[in-house]
């Protein structure tokens, strides 16, 4: 089965391709946002040079339990593993839109929004989540971060607690008429003829790695080389197969480095996380 080790050595093993160009040809796709995308796919399924379409669906089939849509989270699941959701930003800090969808350390069955595919398409209950935030200023990939959720997002219960308060503080308010809906709120008959309503709607977002991670001074070392930063704890990298450990842990080159650090706890900045950071600077790409 496919995991995140793996994906990092697709990309290791494969030239970066110019992404729009490349999947242009490929898959007849011109949006940025989709050829992430399927790059996002195809380091997972290690189907990067897979100029058969047939042979590309193929391993899809065999890696992934569930592939999503842009309005119902997530993007991916990994067959009896992780959960991945895609973003683009445009710029290195750029914050990164979840629009209504609050941040996740663990994507669960009974989320919100999930589609009924989605939680039928294995026997799960819970699953890591994995952000895969695609930087392309143009048409190429400047950086692309791989982080683990539960490195990043607080436990659900946070966000939740604020959500309910909105919730409730809006259906408090006298002489209105509410539906139910899973925004939230929507307001019914707003005019006198009973026509119009409103949708009450989150608009999530987060804060850029580099901002959130500063004190690891990654911004010190962006180069002009497009290149892939991973973050997980220390405990979820230990869990992976010891070959595929192995694997990454033998490729000697200066621009690859694996390293250990400690991160801010999202649920308690006092308290520290051992983690594992993987650096990997492409030099080579597609032209």
């Amino acid at each position: 089965m496919s995991n995140i080790l793996k994906a990092i050595k697709t990309i290791v093993d494969n030239p970066m391709p110019n992404l729009v160009n490349y999947y242009e040809n490929k898959n007849r796709i011109n949006s940025v946002g989709d050829a992430l995308e399927c790059f996002v796919k195809d380091i997972f399924a290690d189907t990067v040079l897979e100029t058969d379409k047939s042979n590309r669906l193929e391993k899809y089939n065999q890696v992934f339990s569930y592939i999503g849509n842009s309005n119902n989270p997530p993007d991916l699941i990994l067959k009896n593993d992780d959960a991945i959701e895609v973003k683009k930003i445009e710029s290195l800090k750029a914050g990164i839109a979840l629009n209504s969808f609050y941040p996740k350390s663990k994507l669960y069955v009974d989320s919100p929004l999930l589609t009924s595919q989605c939680r039928q398409c294995e026997d799960w209950q819970e699953k890591d989540i994995i952000y895969a935030i695609g930087v392309t200023p143009t048409k190429n990939l400047k950086l692309l971060w791989l982080i683990y959720g539960d490195c990043y997002a607080a436990d659900r219960e946070i966000y939740k607690r604020v959500t309910d308060k909105i919730i409730n503080g809006v259906l408090e308010i006298k002489d209105v008429e509410f539906s139910e809906t899973r925004e939230l709120g929507r307001v019914n008959r707003v005019d006198p003829l009973g026509i119009t309503y409103l949708r009450i709607r989150g608009m999530w977002g987060i804060k850029n790695p580099l901002t959130v991670y500063d004190y690891l001074n990654f911004e010190d070392n962006i180069s002009e080389n497009a290149q892939v930063i991973a973050i997980m704890k220390k405990s979820k990298y230990m869990d992976f197969p010891l070959q595929d450990r192995q694997a990454i842990e033998n490729i000697f080159k200066d621009n690859f480095k694996i390293i250990d650090v400690k991160i801010q706890s999202p649920n308690n900045p006092a308290s520290l996380i051992e983690a594992k950071v993987i650096n990997y600077k492409i030099n080579d790409s597609f032209v």
